[in-house]
């Protein structure tokens, strides 16, 4: 259950922008902090397994969740594909005495330090460019023209809510974005 004490932290940012590799480099680092996983519609990815990188349901599954007030936050992030955080992740990581780290959009992100407030860190990572970005996403190769327009036209909208975030690391430099989010994370824990 949602106790006023408990922490969370939170990282976020535009797709590309490397998000997942800091919140690994971090958790892999830090055992006290867990890895929240999100539910999603989308069908996994490569060697991504369900229950581990994120729980795959259906899209009827997830919007029965929705009706049973399952979720702390929710969204559908593109056409078809909803993502969110369920409540009952964030209890199992509270319970075994860990902080539970979310790697999640933006939109998402803002509900979540909104039911927080003191007790969230929001940390936005930002690319050093949009044109970056898109190279980063090409790089990939998983996405078409279409999907990649979608994903630098999504992205420069989102970066319009860095300001709404407790901290802001340009991620220029992988190595220097990893130890600037520990710094901003070991002082909100007070390690």
């Amino acid at each position: 259950m949602i106790h006023s004490s408990n922490k969370i932290i939170i990282i976020t940012a535009p797709s590309g922008a490397g998000k997942s590799t800091i919140t690994h480099y971090l958790l892999n680092k830090y055992p006290q902090l867990s890895f929240s996983i999100s539910a999603a519609t989308r069908n996994p990815r490569g060697k991504e397994q369900d229950g581990v990188d994120y729980y795959f349901l259906s899209e009827e599954a997830f919007k029965q969740k929705i009706h049973e007030d399952a979720f702390l936050e929710w969204e559908m992030v593109y056409e078809g594909k909803y993502y969110g955080t369920l409540k009952s992740e964030l209890d199992r990581i509270w319970a075994v005495g860990k902080v539970p780290m979310l790697d999640i959009d933006v939109k998402g992100a803002i509900h979540v330090q909104q039911q927080f407030e003191e007790n969230c860190l929001s940390i936005f990572i930002e690319p050093p460019s949009v044109e970056e970005l898109r190279k980063r996403l090409e790089s990939r190769g998983t996405e078409t023209p279409e999907s990649l327009a979608t994903r630098i036209n999504k992205a420069s909208y989102e970066i319009s809510f860095n300001h709404r975030f407790s901290k802001t690391i340009v991620n220029d430099e992988l190595h220097k974005a990893c130890e600037e989010a520990e710094v901003v994370i070991k002082d909100f824990l007070g390690w």
